[in-house]
């Protein structure tokens, strides 16, 4: 189940006979340039994350049940520098 492009032909079509063909132009402008506007901000978003400390922090995260067993019952190297020291 999903929408579909055929979906929005009869919704199209009745906004048209109800608003009006002027008016669902410059509605559909408008959309349009929200559109733009939000991916402009979600390329901003993106463009200030910290990508390389994400990445070093996804890399911790066990991928499995069993990765994570194996983290739990090995020591890591932080915790065996600090019982050393």
């Amino acid at each position: 189940m999903g929408f579909h492009m055929l979906d929005l032909i009869p919704i199209l079509l009745i906004a048209l006979v109800i608003i009006g063909p002027k008016a669902l132009q410059s509605m559909s402008r408008n959309m349009g340039k929200g559109v733009g506007h939000a991916k402009e901000l979600k390329d901003q978003a993106l463009s200030e994350l910290p990508v390389e400390e994400i990445t070093k922090v996804t890399r911790q995260i066990p991928m499995s049940p069993q990765q994570a067993v194996q983290m739990l019952l090995t020591p890591s190297e932080k915790e065996s520098e600090t019982k050393e020291k």
